[in-house]
């Protein structure tokens, strides 16, 4: 047997352009390259799609776009294509694909929107479908969800921005209420801690609110929970497992932000999680339980807080999760046996497996 082309889409229409950079560059790195021919799809952040054919530390530091060693390209929705369409000068072109590696973050890639794309275009790819996508990335919907299914979270509530304007007295009233302060003000469907703010009083919800509605039209209120954050990566499709391993991050800033996660690297990763094994096996397990309600395919980093080293608590499940050198995802199945080069091949695996169970 040949080679499997296997096609990475980076960057994206979305404020975790660079991020999903970084992440493709290390995942393109560690693809065998004795079982696969990558190619690489860059998506600009004004949405151009350009088939890559230079160096990769060229995605890493964003350069590519400017390289020179580009050319217009594009997934049709077509299901007998079977692969990206080049607009190459002298006419165009077929490049046949097996299997798509969405290493995309947040609006564009993450939510859905590029999971219909590929569905529509036939193409096995890696990570959850359309459905589990989009409702991951809805924090509010998967709150409502999870809270229906008896899975313990933080205390919220939500509200659309334009709501904010002409009833932001009755919104002050109903977190008074029910969450009090301190409380997280974010956008209700975005990744990497984008646009979000702890705040702890009344008087600096304005702010937070003009903050977070720059993301999106749905802002969710999360009380502060004090306790501990940890993670924990699941992989598989109808039997899905949760890494034997459950990490933590110790925050160098008030919360785990943007720039703790992906360009200061001061975050403190505790791997195995300062937590005892019964408190980590219910973690796993929820993890399990909340990947399979909520129909994820492939992969999810599932994100909890423990407070008073027992309460557990669900936070979020993110469908692609980071895949930089410091990213908790691939540590994790790491930690557990598992490492980057062959969870990558798991993760296709499970992708080819799609059509056909």
């Amino acid at each position: 047997m040949g080679k499997k082309k296997i096609a990475v889409l980076f960057g994206g229409r979305s404020s975790e352009h660079e991020v999903s950079c970084v992440s493709a560059y290390s995942v393109i790195q560690n693809l065998s390259k004795e079982k696969y021919e990558t190619v690489c799809i860059g998506i600009t952040k004004e949405g151009r799609w350009y088939l890559y054919t230079g160096p990769a530390a060229k995605i890493r530091d964003g350069s590519w776009e400017h390289s020179g060693q580009t050319t217009p390209a594009f997934l049709p929705p077509d299901r007998g294509t079977g692969g990206l369409v080049l607009l190459a000068p002298d006419g165009m072109k077929l490049i046949k694909i097996d299997c798509v590696f969405p290493v995309l973050h947040g609006k564009n890639g993450e939510d859905g929107t590029m999971q219909g794309l590929l569905e529509l275009c036939g193409l096995p790819f890696v990570g959850c479908g359309t459905l589990s996508s989009a409702v991951c990335m809805d924090k509010a919907m998967t709150h409502s969800l999870l809270e229906t299914a008896g899975i313990a979270g933080a205390k919220y509530l939500w509200f659309y921005k334009n709501r904010y304007r002409t009833g932001s007295d009755k919104i002050k009233i109903k977190i008074n209420a029910r969450l009090g302060y301190p409380i997280f003000v974010k956008p209700a469907a975005s990744g990497s801690s984008v646009g979000i703010t702890k705040i702890n009083r009344e008087e600096e919800l304005d702010a937070a609110v003009a903050t977070a509605a720059s993301e999106g039209n749905k802002i969710l209120v999360e009380e502060a929970v004090s306790g501990q954050e940890v993670e924990c990566a699941v992989l598989g499709n109808l039997d899905p497992k949760a890494a034997d391993v459950v990490g933590e991050i110790v925050p160098s800033a008030e919360f785990y932000d943007y720039d703790d996660k992906y360009k200061s690297g001061k975050s403190q990763l505790n791997i195995p999680a300062r937590i005892d094994a019964e408190t980590a096996a219910k973690i796993r397990s929820t993890a399990e339980r909340a990947f399979r309600l909520l129909g994820c395919r492939g992969m999810a980093r599932v994100d909890f807080f423990v407070r008073n080293g027992k309460e557990v608590l669900l936070n979020e499940l993110n469908t692609i999760p980071g895949f930089t050198p410091i990213s908790m995802y691939p540590k994790l199945w790491e930690a557990s046996g598992l490492p980057y080069s062959e969870l990558l091949d798991r993760l296709i695996g499970f992708a080819m497996e799609k059509e056909t169970d």
